[in-house]
């Protein structure tokens, strides 16, 4: 039902830009979007979101908090890690939550030195190992990504004047400094580094990887890095979207080899509507700016995979979400509440999650 419900919204909204509608936000010509909160009974902020199904999802953030849900998020479930609140561990950031059943997930925490550190579970959160302990002092994990339920990677501001990457191959059970020479990895600009926004600052698909950053000093593009050999050399270009302190690209996400979106902004400017988001069609070798931007800072973007339709993403960000239907090239907002991050599943099923405890749905209305 939802995968046709998301085909008719589709044919509709196209249907109404030929005639000349706009499909914002009170618009009542069009069938719309809206996002369904769902009662989490938490105040944390959750920028780590992953979704399974229409069923299963985890969610991570502030104060060492990890909620479950298996039942389309009508309840959800403390399943946390066991904290010592007589450490720093009592205050670690969930910036990133992978998952894959309601069994099994990874979880990533951010910041400088001994705070980046990854847990992983294979019980739902009954239990949780410790398995990744960052002692690089220099190193600050921001997000991290799973080609396969096996293969994933994690990527640290730079260390030395170049992005540091962690591997797992056994499902996030142990990982290791990805070992590369200089000539495989360009150097960071001064200043240049990943945001812990969404969990979306690097991201795999059809064997090649992205990581997105921003924050140049000397207010440079935001820039976006990828890979076409699994991660062993890389390459960088520039994403076209706004640079400098706080502002470059927050989230990169891939459909296909191809086709891939970055959006971002400057995190200060939450209103911020100019260079932030681009779009590409050749594996992120070349990026060209949106002709028309989300509606402010997005820190969070997914594609919604429709049956016979592969060009709709979404975009979040604190003052609210946007729609595309060709790939990146238009964006359209379509609700004003704040999230941090947005992941869709087959169905197609999208949820998203921010501050606040917040947690919801995408439902047609």
């Amino acid at each position: 039902m939802a995968r046709l419900l998301w085909s008719l919204l589709v044919a509709a909204i196209l249907a109404g830009i030929s005639a000349g509608l706009s499909p914002a936000v009170g618009n009542s010509s069009l069938p719309h979007l809206t996002w369904k909160l769902l009662p989490t009974g938490s105040s944390a902020r959750f920028r780590g979101l992953a979704p399974v199904s229409d069923t299963v999802a985890w969610v991570s953030g502030t104060n060492g908090t990890v909620l479950r849900t298996t039942d389309g998020g009508a309840t959800w479930a403390s399943v946390g890690p066991a904290l010592s609140n007589s450490s720093d561990e009592a205050t670690l950031d969930f910036r990133d939550i992978e998952a894959w059943s309601a069994d099994r997930a990874a979880l990533l925490s951010i910041g400088e030195g001994a705070a980046s550190c990854v847990y992983v579970t294979e019980n739902g959160g009954a239990s949780w190992a410790r398995s990744f302990a960052n002692a690089e002092p220099a190193a600050f994990f921001d997000c991290a990504a799973f080609a396969t339920p096996e293969h994933g990677m994690a990527v640290s501001d730079p260390v030395d004047g170049r992005l540091r990457l962690i591997e797992t191959r056994d499902g996030g059970g142990s990982w290791d400094v990805v070992a590369y020479d200089d000539d495989a990895m360009p150097p960071a600009l001064d200043g240049e580094a990943g945001f812990a926004a969404s969990g979306t600052c690097i991201a795999t698909m059809a064997g090649r990887w992205y990581v997105a950053v921003g924050g140049a000093a000397d207010s440079h593009a935001g820039r976006v890095f990828y890979s076409g050999d699994d991660g062993r050399t890389w390459d960088v270009a520039d994403a076209t979207l706004v640079g400098g302190e706080g502002a470059g690209v927050f989230s990169v996400q891939f459909r296909d080899a191809r086709h891939g979106v970055a959006v971002g902004g400057n995190y200060s400017e939450p209103d911020g509507n100019v260079d932030n988001a681009a779009w590409t069609a050749d594996g992120g070798v070349t990026w060209t700016r949106a002709a028309a931007f989300p509606d402010g800072y997005r820190s969070g973007a997914a594609w919604v995979p429709v049956a016979g339709f592969c060009d709709a993403a979404l975009a979040v960000g604190p003052s609210g979400s946007d729609l595309t239907l060709d790939g990146g090239r238009v964006w359209r907002r379509f609700d004003d509440g704040s999230f941090d991050s947005v992941e869709c599943v087959e169905g197609p099923v999208c949820w998203a999650s921010g501050e606040d405890g917040r947690v919801a749905r995408l439902v047609l209305a």
